[in-house]
């Protein structure tokens, strides 16, 4: 891999936890490096260590050892609890990280009407999140994530709340989003299935302590057909790395 087009490199991250005056560890000697404009999935069994890796590698963590190189670079966050602002409409929440940001309020009603329309949330602007389906919570949070206009989107196993219509749908809209804004995108999932369906690199990790087993190269060519003999082999040799 080209230096120049690593856009994050993660260089062994080790991370423990003092429970009861003991050590817990939670990742060991991680190493690995993405691409700009990869779309990467890290997947393992509960309890490896997958979120916290993920808010390492977005700096929303520290590792206890071992450092993280991005640079210079716009990230955004989206959550699998959707962790909007309950007090806050819909657009105030897409607004939220863009007047963090000291962006004036002409250029913020301009983005938030833009990145509303894009998500599909026309209609609902003025509604509180209570008032909201678990889809469109998440389309809420995306479009607040988008807004920033990240180099890097990060995703914390965004669709595992949602029912299987929803998350279908809202898989082949990240998909377009990746395409059309030439996102680098690093997401954790539970499912096998859904990794292989969008990654172009898949990170599988082991437990206890959480280490990287094997980083598999997904080659299908895109879009994938779902119930190809090809497609059922990549989540085959996946769920065979993550069991052995």
């Amino acid at each position: 891999m080209e230096e120049e087009k690593k856009v994050i490199e993660l260089k062994s991250i080790s991370q423990f936890f003092e429970m009861k005056n003991k050590k817990q560890h939670v990742l060991e000697d991680i190493n690995f490096s993405i691409s700009s404009g990869e779309f990467v999935c890290i997947v393992g069994p509960s309890g490896c260590g997958k979120s916290t890796l993920l808010k390492i590698a977005s700096g929303i963590a520290k590792p206890t050892s071992g450092n993280v190189k991005i640079g210079e670079r716009k990230l955004a966050m989206v959550f699998q609890n959707f962790a909007l602002f309950p007090w806050l409409t819909v657009e105030e929440n897409v607004a939220f990280g863009l007047k963090m940001s000291g962006v004036s309020e002409s250029e913020i009603e301009k983005i938030v009407k833009t990145e509303i329309k894009n998500m599909g949330l026309s209609g609902v602007e003025k509604k509180h999140p209570k008032e909201l389906s678990g889809g469109m919570k998440q389309r809420v949070g995306i479009a607040r994530a988008l807004a920033v206009n990240p180099d890097i989107l990060f995703l914390d196993e965004p669709f595992s709340a949602l029912d299987i219509f929803t998350a279908k749908k809202l898989r082949a809209d990240l998909l377009s989003i990746w395409r059309e804004r030439e996102l680098t995108v690093v997401m954790v999932s539970h499912l096998v299935e859904e990794a292989v369906e969008l990654a172009d690199k898949i990170i599988v990790m082991s437990v206890s302590p959480g280490k990287i087993k094997k980083i598999i190269s997904n080659n299908l060519s895109r879009p994938r057909n779902l119930r190809s003999d090809n497609f059922y082999r990549s989540v085959d040799e996946i769920e065979a790395a993550i069991h052995s």
